[in-house]
C-alpha cells in the first residue's frame, strides 16, 4: 500500500513539474491571456493592515489589467488583455524568504521551498491561475522601508513586499507589475548597487534629447531618471512604460530568426 502511495505522490510531482515546464515555454506565445491570482498576506498580524485587507477587491487590481492592455497595444499584441487578475483569499502563512547568502545551493533550495509553499497555499479562485503572487503587506508605521521583492519564472510565483495602507495603493501596483513581469522572464534593468536605471534598456525614452530629465520610468528599470546621479520612484503606473527589451523578453516582440 505504501509503495503505491509513494508512486502516486511521485507521479503527481512529475505532473506538476511538467506543467511548470509547459508554462515556461508556452506562456510567452501569447495565444491567450494569463490569469493572475493575488493572495494577500498580513505579515506582522497588524490590526491596521488587517483592516486594510478587508477593503481589497478585484477592482483594486483592474488598473494593472488596463495598464498592460495599453502597453501591449503599443507592440500590436494579438491578445487584447494580456493579464486578468483574481483576488484570492488571505493566506495566513508567510512564504519562505530568499536566502541572504546568495549561494546557488541556498537559492535552489529556497526555490523548491517556495514552489511547495505555493502548491500548499493557493486558495481557490474562479479560474485556475497561470501566475500566483503573494502580496506581503506591512504596516508603514512600523516598517517605513520595504526589502526587495522576489519572483520566479520557474513556477510563475512571486513574493512581493507592499505597504498595507490605501495611500500607497497606486505605488503598490507599480511594484506588483514589476514583479509580475519577472515571472515571465523579464530582467531588472537597473544597477543593483545604486538602484539607478541602466542606459539604454532601463530608460523609458532612451532617444530623448536631452537625455535628462526623463518623464517616465521603464517598468523594469524601476525609477524615473532625473539626472546622471538621481532617479525617483514612480508613484503610479501612469509614470511607467514597458521598453522594447522588456517586451522582447516577455514575448511581446518576436526576435528575428
Amino acid at each position: 500500500m505504501w509503495k503505491k502511495i509513494r508512486v502516486v505522490i511521485l507521479l503527481l510531482i512529475l505532473a506538476k513539474v511538467a506543467q511548470w515546464m509547459w508554462l515556461d515555454k508556452g506562456a510567452l506565445e501569447w495565444k491567450k491571456n494569463l490569469y493572475v491570482a493575488v493572495y494577500p498576506v498580513n505579515v506582522s498580524g497588524s490590526a491596521r493592515v488587517s483592516a486594510y485587507l478587508q477593503t481589497l477587491s478585484k477592482d483594486d487590481f483592474e488598473p494593472l489589467s488596463q495598464y498592460f492592455a495599453a502597453e501591449a497595444k503599443q507592440y500590436q499584441l494579438a491578445v487584447h488583455r494580456p493579464f486578468e487578475f483574481q483576488l484570492g483569499g488571505e493566506v495566513k502563512a508567510i512564504p519562505p524568504a530568499p536566502p541572504s547568502d546568495g549561494s546557488v545551493l541556498s537559492t535552489v533550495l529556497w526555490s523548491l521551498k517556495f514552489r511547495y509553499f505555493a502548491w500548499a497555499n493557493s486558495p481557490k479562485v474562479s479560474v485556475p491561475p497561470d501566475i500566483r503572487l503573494y502580496l506581503l503587506y506591512y504596516d508603514p508605521a512600523t516598517h517605513p522601508q520595504l526589502s526587495h521583492s522576489t519572483a520566479l519564472n520557474k513556477g510563475r510565483i512571486g513574493r512581493i513586499n507592499l505597504f498595507g495602507d490605501r495611500s500607497y495603493a497606486r505605488q503598490n501596483l507599480v511594484i506588483t507589475g514589476h514583479e509580475l513581469l519577472h515571472t515571465l522572464n523579464a530582467t531588472d534593468k537597473y544597477d543593483l548597487s545604486t538602484n539607478m536605471p541602466i542606459y539604454p534598456d532601463g530608460f523609458a525614452e532612451p532617444d530623448q534629447q536631452p537625455r535628462y530629465p526623463q518623464g517616465f520610468a521603464e517598468l523594469m528599470g524601476g525609477r524615473v531618471p532625473v539626472s546622471e546621479v538621481l532617479a525617483v520612484i514612480p508613484d503610479h503606473l501612469g509614470r511607467t512604460l514597458i521598453g522594447e527589451k522588456t517586451a522582447r523578453e516577455i514575448g511581446w516582440v518576436k526576435s528575428a530568426p
